[in-house]
Parts: C-alpha cells; structure tokens; sequence
C-alpha cells in the first residue's frame, strides 16, 4: 500500500471487485443446488404473494355472499397454497445452507493451500493473527452473507410481485400505497454507502484482535516470564475498545435507518385505509380486494426489515471478501519454472556460485558467496552472528531465491528444479524446532505417515530419540502439546532430527540442531549422527566444538557471507585465531543456553 490515497482508494476498489469475483467463483461447483433454491424461492414467493388473492376470493365469493361451500373451497386451497410454501421454505433453506458452506468450506481449503504455497519472505511479514482472521471470522462473514441470497432474491421477487398484484387491483391505491418505497431505495443505499468502510474497518479490528491472543499465547512463556501479563491485558483493552467503538458506528447507522423500515410500510398501510376505506364506500373496490391490499402491505414488512440485515451482511462480506482476496491475489514468488525438472542422481553435491542475497533493502546477507559441499561430504559452517550461517541452511532447499549468482545441486541451478522434489531430497532441522499437536510417531514419520513402525524406531534410535520416548506415557503414541512444549527442549529437537533423518535425504542440513541438546545427551547423538552422516551429504552450521568437529571439513564465514579460511577443525584450531574466537563465543552462548534448559 502506498501513501498515494488516490492509489489506496483504488486498490481497495480493486479488492473489493476481487472479492465479489472471488465468491461468483466459489458459487459455480453449487450451480445444481443454486437452481433447487431459485426455484424453490419463486414457488415461495407465487404461493405467498396469492394468499391474499385468494383471501379475496374467499371474502368476497364466501362470505359476503353467505355460501359456506365456495368458503370451505376457497379455504381448501389456501391450505395447499401454505403446504407448498412450507415445502418449498425447507427446500430453499436447505439449498442456502449448502451452497454458503460448501462455498466456505472451498474458500477456505483455497486458501490453505494458498498459504501453504506462498513464500517465506510473505510469511516473514505477514502476522500469523492477521492470517488466522482471514480464514476463520472473514470466510464466516461471507458464509453468513452467502446463505441469505435466496431469501434476498426471493424477496426482491416478492416485492415486484406484490407491486404488479396492487397495480392490478386498482393503479391509484397502488401509488399511494406504494409511494414511500422509493425514500427506502435511497435511504438504504446511503446506508449502505456510509457502512462499507465502517464495515472495513471492523474486520480489521477483529483480525487485530485474533493476531494479539495468538501472539501472547504462543509467547505465553515470554509474557510470564517478564510479568507482562498486566500489560498485554491493556493491548487487549485496547484492541477490544475499538472492536466496541467500530461495532457501535454500525450500530448507530443501523438504528437510525431501520425505524424508516417499519415506519415506510404503515406508512402505506394508512394510505390503504384511508383512500381504500373511501373506495369501498363508493363501490368502486369490494371489501375482499381492500383487505387482500391491507395483507399485501403487511407482507411488504419483513422483506423490507431485512433489507437492513442484507445491506449489512452485504457490506461486511465485502470488506471480509476483500481481505481474503488479498491474500489468494498474492502471487508466491516461489515457483516451479514451466520447463522445471527432477534432481538428477549424484552424489548429493551442493554449489554456491557467486551468491549474493539479502532479505530487502540494501543491506546483502551475501555478498559473492563461493562455496561447494562435495556429494557425500560433511561440511560445518562456522561464522559470527550475522555472517550469514542460517542464510545458507535456507538457499538450498530454495526457500528464498538468490539476487545473484547461483546455487546448484549436483550441477543443476536449484531455480530449473521441481520445488517439491527438491526438497523431498533435502532434510533439515532448524534451531527454533516446531513440533506437532499430534502424536510422538506422526511428528516423526511426518514424510510417509504409513510407514512402517521399525522404521519410525530406527530414525528415533540414530536420533538418540528412542530411549526417552519410550518412557513416556503412550510411549511413540503420546501426544504432544502444542509445538511440544510438552518435553523439554533437547527432546524436541532430537524427535526432529529423527524426523529429518527419517525422510532418507540426499542432503542434510542441520543449522544449530544441537543446540538444545542437554551436553549428557549430546554425546548420544553426535554418536549416531555419525552413522546417518556417513555417505550423505551434510551441512552442519553450529557454534559448538565438539559438533563441528563431526564435519570433514570446515568452512569460517566473515562479513558479507565471504568465505575467511577452510579446513578441518583440528587445521583452523591450531592456524585461525578468527575460528578460535567465534567457537568461543559460541560456548559461552552455549552455556548461557544451557543454563535455561529444563532439567
């Protein structure tokens, strides 16, 4: 978004239209069932409007004329008359219900795997709350506008229908009956327009809500920690104060135009009577064609009560329809290429040739990275804060696009690769480990849930994993809390490098894997890596001596990401001073991590 408001006036248009697009789009699989609940609407609305012909019928035929026979008939049919609209109400409301949430349920599988296939650099930005908003209150919002669009069509034909009845009947009590709709056309549309950025703005609101309780309550630990609990219970005041403040603006609008929806029909109701009453006593209308108007303009009342409802339904769909279109409009920028192709089969050889990256601005991470990893080799990337370590773990797989130079795996640049075999080829574990709500051997097969279970047992054993899983409760069965917070932190990150080493990689690639391992602990798994190591691919960024001395050869990264000195880590240890220097740095972040661990 720019500071241009014309610019921001039109992009937001440009949303909106997107988004009624986006739920046209989202209607089509339902067109079968669209066409139960039109037709089942019309029927709906002939059988309601002919009641009070009918009735007319009835008085003027039965009554006034004292013929019990004609009366009975005529009342006979009005019966069969309400059977059919209370058949076609159930076939109308059945067909809104599942065309609104098959369209929900559409909209919002789209735009999970949307999110899914979007790139990291989107995901580094956007807010996690933001996101969860616009799949859970948005898509509802749209559901609850989508599920009355055959009650709206049915009313807008029962409007028109009762209008050309009363013209029938007799054209000047029409007018006078009739005569107020058009002030309800132009008040509802200045409602409607006053509402939309009300509407916006509420949506927004709320999404600010929902992304403040999902951030305190995944940093619940942070917030505890620091006693800050008072403080987010301010945030949220806040953030509900103006969920308040927009809900009331709309309240506002809504009761100051729907007294003119019950005012506008009785309103016609007393011109009936009145000009009605006369015409009668002049014989030029019959008593029957008098009452059957009085029943016309009462049947006017509730399609017109709901105009309120439907204006804004209609106008916080939009404004939700824009938010989610914005994000599915969001191209990923990370895609398979049209001519993309498999990894070829070799050794496993990664290549960095001339990298240079950086995560926006000016500032590069990179700057002419040359680097190779020979196929089969274990290789550990060691370097200060900021050199760029992390930033190697993530090139590979392709999880951002390099702004110059080249990565290549076994020869071929990774940008000409399948994404998705690419990264079936390559397993890493990251420092900041995520588990899964779900069970030990889920989060551990989480490449091949049908595997076998001996094979979930060996990744666990190489892991180091084994031994304390089977101590807990439901041994591989136990189900973990939420990200695993549930065991301690050496124990999540040792299931995902039995995760990692399950998924049989090519390559490896470890950024800080042990650094939550307990040092008792560590021993076990330096012990097991070895084996997973042997033959494959390794890349093995760590600060700890004793891990990146499981690497063949190490690589110390200076400023810029540029490559200072390579060797192994007995060479660097007795001729860099640099290495020695950030491997002690990296112990003493080492133990101060230690220290924290639980026990």
């Amino acid at each position: 978004m720019t500071d241009d408001p014309e610019v921001d006036v039109a992009t937001s248009r440009e949303m909106r239209h997107g988004g009624w697009r986006m739920m046209r789009r989202a209607l089509r699989p339902s067109r079968g069932w669209i066409v139960v609940g039109v037709t089942a609407a019309l029927s709906w609305t002939v059988a309601k409007v002919s009641i009070p012909l009918l009735a007319q019928r009835a008085i003027d035929h039965g009554i006034q004329t004292y013929r019990p026979a004609v009366l009975v008939r005529w009342g006979l049919i009005i019966f069969a008359v309400t059977l059919v609209i209370a058949v076609a109400t159930a076939l109308r409301r059945y067909a809104a219900f599942f065309i609104s949430l098959r369209a929900e349920a559409d909209l919002r599988r789209e735009l999970f795997a949307h999110l899914q296939r979007l790139h990291f650099g989107y995901h580094d930005r956007a807010q996690t709350g933001q996101l969860m908003a616009r799949a859970n209150t948005d898509l509802r919002q749209i559901q609850l506008f989508l599920v009355f669009l055959p009650v709206a069509g049915a009313n807008v034909v029962m409007v028109l229908g009762v209008a050309v009845v009363l013209f029938s009947i007799d054209a000047r009590l029409a007018i006078f009956s009739l005569a107020a709709l058009p002030f309800l056309n132009i008040a509802a549309t200045r409602f409607s327009t006053r509402l939309h950025p009300f509407s916006a703005e509420l949506q927004q609101s709320l999404a600010d809500v929902t992304g403040l309780v999902e951030e305190t309550l995944s940093g619940i630990r942070v917030v505890k920690g620091f006693g800050s609990e008072s403080i987010q219970e301010r945030r949220m005041t806040g953030a509900a104060a103006t969920v308040f403040d927009r809900a009331m603006d709309i309240a506002r609008l809504r009761a100051s135009f729907t007294p003119l929806i019950d005012l506008l029909p009785t309103v016609g109701l007393i011109a009936t009577l009145y000009v009605g009453g006369h015409e009668v006593l002049d014989h030029r209308l019959t008593v029957g064609q008098l009452i059957a108007f009085n029943f016309y303009i009462l049947q006017l009342i509730f399609p017109l009560r709901l105009t309120a409802f439907l204006v804004a339904a209609a106008s916080r769909a939009s404004a939700s329809a824009a938010r989610v279109y914005a994000v599915m409009s969001t191209a990923p920028a990370i895609v398979d290429r049209p001519d993309a192709i498999a990894p070829p089969s070799g050794p496993g050889e990664v290549r960095f040739e001339g990298v240079r990256f950086g995560y926006g601005g000016d500032h590069l991470v990179l700057d002419g990275l040359d680097l190779v990893v020979q196929g089969g080799e274990a290789l550990a990337v060691v370097g200060p804060t900021g050199s760029g370590k992390s930033t190697v773990a993530r090139l590979i797989p392709r999880f951002y696009d390099v702004d110059g130079g080249a990565v290549r795996f076994d020869g071929v640049d990774v940008r000409a690769l399948k994404l998705s075999e690419l990264r079936r080829s390559i397993g890493i574990v990251f420092e900041d480990t995520f588990l899964f709500g779900d069970s030990v051997r889920t989060n551990i097969a989480f490449a091949d849930p049908d595997a076998p279970q001996e094979l979930v047992e060996r990744a666990a054993r190489l892991a180091g994993a084994d031994e304390f899983i089977r101590e807990l409760p439901d041994g591989y069965d136990t189900v973990l809390g939420e990200r695993g917070f549930s065991l301690s932190g050496g124990q999540r990150q040792r299931i995902a490098i039995a995760r990692a080493i399950f998924a049989d990689p090519r390559v490896l690639v470890l950024d800080d894997a042990t650094s939550s391992v307990d040092p008792t602990k560590e021993h076990e798994i330096r012990a097991a890596m070895r084996e997973v190591m042997q033959g494959r691919t390794t890349v093995i960024i760590a600060h700890r001596p004793a891990t990146v001395a499981l690497a063949d050869r190490v690589v110390l990264l200076g400023a810029g990401g540029r490559v200072v000195t390579t060797g192994t880590h007995e060479e660097l240890l007795a001729t860099s001073e640099e290495y020695r220097r950030v491997l002690a740095e990296g112990e003493r972040r080492a133990a101060g991590h230690e220290a924290d661990l639980p026990a």
